[in-house]
């Protein structure tokens, strides 16, 4: 077993006796977090905060981190939350506030808008652990919250720790590569693939080597490596990472169908079935029809909510076969009547692409074949490039 410290150090060998359940599935996949034997002996003595959420869990009862950390006597300080909540209940774009954990009273703290208690609050502990769960695309803003941790460690000189997780769509790399900062947002943070190919703790790793944080700054970064997974290796998630994303299908359709949010079109939210069906309010584009109502996580900024949609019911697709297309969006654009209502939001939408080209090959009518086609140049560079950083074997 081995964890890495830095990104330029060796990996070197520590102290990991065997857990009970390894005796019992010796190729049960191990997340970092599951494996307190390599990073309790870390914070030993050390003041701690963490960035967590619902998918911070730990063994086969879904124990959340914060309270196995408290039990273990860690002098946990404060939690870091992400974009849903620190208990992943809240609606995409909402407001998360400071605020205090219900169920241990641990203090809680927001990483997004401006925060000018960031500095003072990092610079009160020794050491933060990162433990997010991402789905490997790169609009995903998990991955952006990992940044800005590790800004601020890097910044006020602390360490961070890594407890890294399986990718769900760890088996694939597509989409346009963001190059021009013109297009750098929340959603498309680092120069990487739209369907990026890395865990949390390979990016950490590829953020530190290609020096993207500000100034060139070094994080000083250990991450605890998953045990029995490699990128070739079908993962479904044991907690949904966020309201919209309450199954497997939906994480593994989530890369094709998320680029809808930069137009008025239905992918389900306000349904039962959100990234797992596609619509809009004319029977052009489909005989499946549902309504958009309201539900938990999803109450606000529901597409096409009270209308009848007309479209595409992608229930019965096999969830671990999906993987990224832009057929849906090209089916929707030319079924369009008025195809200059498409792109509603074409500023979010270049940003969720990571480039303006693809909006423009759209309109121009180019196959989806024609559109691939363009960016493999960066794809390739960028493949080479991720070589570098990769933690487990991968699936091609």
């Amino acid at each position: 077993m081995f964890f890495f410290c830095g990104l330029k150090t060796q990996a070197r060998d520590i102290a990991n006796p065997p857990l009970k359940s390894d005796f019992i599935v010796n190729d049960e996949i191990k997340t970092g977090a599951d494996q307190l034997e390599a990073y309790l002996p870390l914070l030993k003595g050390k003041k701690v905060g963490l960035m967590g959420n619902q998918t911070s869990i730990v063994g086969a009862r879904k124990e959340h981190l914060v309270d196995v950390l408290l039990r273990e006597k860690v002098d946990l300080r404060f939690g870091f939350a992400p974009e849903h909540g620190f208990r992943g209940d809240i609606e995409r774009g909402e407001k998360v506030s400071n605020d205090k954990d219900a169920r241990t009273g641990l203090p809680l703290y927001t990483l997004y808008g401006k925060n000018d208690k960031q500095d003072s609050i990092i610079q009160s502990i020794d050491v933060m652990i990162f433990d997010l769960q991402d789905v490997g695309a790169r609009f995903y803003t998990y991955i952006a919250s990992m940044h800005r941790v590790m800004e601020l460690c890097a910044k006020h000189n602390k360490e961070l720790i890594v407890l890294d997780r399986p990718n769900p769509c760890g088996d694939q790399i597509d989409g346009p590569v963001r190059k021009d900062d013109k297009f750098k947002s929340n959603v498309s943070l680092h120069k990487i693939a739209m369907i990026h190919g890395l865990t949390v703790g390979e990016l950490a790793h590829m953020i530190n080597g290609e020096e993207w944080l500000e100034n060139g700054r070094q994080c000083q970064v250990t991450v605890i490596p998953v045990r029995n997974w490699d990128h070739s290796k079908m993962y479904e998630l044991p907690v949904i990472p966020s309201p919209s994303l309450p199954n497997h299908l939906s994480v593994r359709l989530y890369g094709a169908l998320c680029l809808f949010e930069g137009t008025d079109i239905s992918v389900g939210r306000g349904t039962d079935w959100p990234f797992q069906v596609v619509g809009y309010d004319n029977p052009v584009y489909g005989d499946f029809k549902y309504t958009p109502g309201e539900k938990a996580g999803m109450v606000k900024h529901v597409e096409g909510k009270g209308q009848t949609m007309y479209g595409q019911d992608l229930r019965g697709l096999d969830a671990d076969q999906q993987k990224f297309t832009l057929k849906y969006v090209l089916d929707f654009y030319n079924k369009m009547p008025d195809k200059s209502k498409f792109f509603a939001r074409p500023e979010f939408f270049d940003k969720l692409a990571g480039t303006d080209e693809l909006r423009k090959q759209i309109i121009a009518g180019k196959t989806e074949d024609e559109i691939k086609a363009s960016w493999q140049k960066e794809l390739s560079e960028y493949k080479q490039m991720r070589k570098k950083y990769l933690l487990y074997n991968d699936f091609e």
